[in-house]
């Protein structure tokens, strides 16, 4: 590289990440195949539209990546393209989440997610994102046991009548039943939209359970446990009961959303890893992984929990969990920039009922995706609980 200045900035964060300890839950490393894809000659290629439909010529090749990404978007989830339909273009994950809801709502139409400080995402309906300034949006919370209260969430899904429910999380770290919410939708009459960005690897993995019978739309971002790229994929489902009722084509105006509604040219380059990702994705050598990641995690919280920390729900079914460290004196800010300066890498993150500022919250949240990627196992994390403490600790 002739830019010396990046290039030095380049070895400077790629020194960094191979001596951290990464447990940020939103985060991976993906393979040198995925790279050299995202760096390849598709990044010089304009392409609006889509396989068979483009804006632009020289398009043959771009045609055949785009199909093959979407081809194996659907092997991978054991999924029928006689009744699912793919859309490989969004950007990232908050882009996806636009696109359905500017598919199958219009402004001001009510839509019901789990509230940010109880684990869920911006995009489902939080007040500072656009998720609640141009539609209605009805939070669920957890309970103080840190689970879902599905009889709370049904209570407030027959008072508000929401036009979509939103299942999936940024912080909640249980598994969603994604029946109960299906019966919930069906009562009220509902699209349920399944939000899978955390959990997509684990799912492809067999360690999670999948959505795809029950959701009527299913988005996923492909950088966190699916390690690939960073952007997204929405999965439609052409045979939902509820499109049929309000006589929508679901597929085709999701597509319409994507492009030409909310998005311009796509990424080649990044479906074209997307491709390569998610073929990695469907080795035994991945499900061997994700089941490590599940381990991992369950064996850092429960020596963190024994050695003295509450961790929020008692434990995980995932790769991530929260820990409440005002509960031993110090904010989640606090505990972050400590590790951070030990090599230990984790997000502030506000706990259920939290009382204090986002920006300064009362917990930290942790994963094991990456970590995992990079060999480790139970043992490695009886070796990082222990870190954590003492340097939280200050001994």
């Amino acid at each position: 590289m002739k830019d010396k200045e990046i290039k030095k900035l380049i070895t400077k964060e790629a020194r960094r990440q191979r001596s951290a300890v990464n447990l940020i839950a939103s985060e991976n490393y993906v393979s040198d195949d995925v790279r050299e894809a995202l760096g390849s000659v598709f990044t010089n290629k304009y392409a609006e539209g889509y396989p068979g439909k483009r804006y632009y010529g020289g398009n043959v090749v771009v045609d055949e990546v785009e199909r093959l990404a979407q081809g194996r978007a659907l092997k991978l989830f054991k999924l029928s393209p006689k009744k699912w339909s793919v859309n490989v273009q969004p950007y990232s994950g908050s882009p996806a989440n636009m696109a359905v809801y500017y598919a199958l709502l219009n402004p001001g139409d009510k839509i019901m997610g789990l509230s940010l400080p109880f684990g869920g995402h911006l995009t489902h309906g939080w007040k500072v994102s656009f998720s609640s300034r141009f539609y209605t949006a009805v939070q669920y919370a957890v309970g103080q046991d840190g689970f879902i209260d599905y009889a709370e969430v049904r209570k407030l899904a027959r008072k508000e009548k929401p036009k979509i429910i939103v299942t999936g999380a940024t912080a909640y770290s249980r598994i969603f039943d994604f029946k109960k919410f299906r019966k919930i939708a069906d009562e009220v009459g509902a699209y349920l939209l399944a939000d899978i960005s955390h959990t997509a690897g684990l799912t492809a993995g067999g360690v999670y359970p999948s959505p795809f019978p029950y959701a009527d739309v299913v988005t996923t971002t492909t950088h966190k446990t699916l390690r690939g790229p960073r952007a997204a994929i929405i999965f439609v489902n052409c045979q939902s009961k509820i499109a049929q009722k309000n006589n929508i084509d679901i597929a085709r105006a999701i597509d319409r959303a994507v492009f030409p509604a909310l998005q311009g040219g796509p990424h080649i380059n990044t479906i074209a890893a997307i491709a390569v990702a998610l073929k990695e994705a469907s080795t035994p050598a991945f499900e061997s992984y994700t089941k490590q990641i599940v381990k991992n995690a369950r064996a850092l919280a429960l020596e963190l929990k024994k050695l003295g920390w509450r961790i929020v729900s008692g434990g995980t079914d995932t790769h991530l969990f929260l820990v409440d460290t005002r509960a031993r004196g110090i904010s989640g800010k606090e505990a972050s920039d400590r590790l951070e300066q030990a090599g230990i890498i984790v997000n502030k993150n506000t706990i259920p009922y939290d009382t204090r500022s986002p920006t300064d919250p009362s917990g930290i949240r942790i994963g094991t995706a990456a970590v995992s990627t990079r060999g480790m196992k139970e043992r490695d994390m009886k070796k990082i609980a222990k870190r954590i403490h003492d340097v939280l600790i200050k001994k």
